[in-house]
């Protein structure tokens, strides 16, 4: 399958769906208190709305995606997981074309 490359704009959908907000809350505090912070977490995206501008605008398009499933590492063991699965994940989508597209 492959797909056209468009410059589309991605925006995220402020919305918090009671199931995020439920797996967010026991970090809560955490958030609050840590200014400097950063949490691992596993995101599910959903597609909630497209905008195409018409022919005569100057707008790039646009797409909204809303957060509709979220875990965070609730350990240092998980985070640390979660961040060699991120650089796996990066390194075979910026491996395209180089030697590490093929192992």
């Amino acid at each position: 399958m492959t797909f056209q490359k468009i410059d589309a704009d991605i925006k995220f959908d402020s919305k918090v769906l009671t199931d995020v907000a439920e797996a967010l809350e026991p970090f809560a505090d955490s958030m609050f208190k840590n200014r400097q912070g950063r949490w691992m977490a596993i995101v599910e995206l959903a597609h909630v709305e497209r905008t195409e501008p018409g022919p005569d605008e100057e707008k790039a398009p646009s797409v909204k995606v809303r957060v509709v499933g979220v875990e965070v590492a609730a350990d240092e063991f998980t985070d640390e997981r979660l961040r060699q699965e991120q650089q796996t994940m990066f390194r075979h989508r910026t491996s395209s074309g180089t030697l590490d597209s093929v192992a």
